[in-house]
């Protein structure tokens, strides 16, 4: 795997953490994971068109 994915990869997984530390300062944590079920089920449909 090169640099530039593996620090792709990084970027990816802090503002996924970044955004749920957000979401708890906020109060809005159900919708935080609302939001990150839709995006898991809606990327498996498109993937398997």
């Amino acid at each position: 795997m090169g640099f530039i994915s593996k620090f792709r990869r990084v970027l990816y997984t802090s503002a996924k953490v970044l955004g749920d530390v957000n979401a708890v300062k906020e109060g809005k944590v159900l919708t935080r994971v609302k939001n990150r079920i839709k995006g898991k089920v809606t990327g498996k449909i498109i993937g398997k068109l």
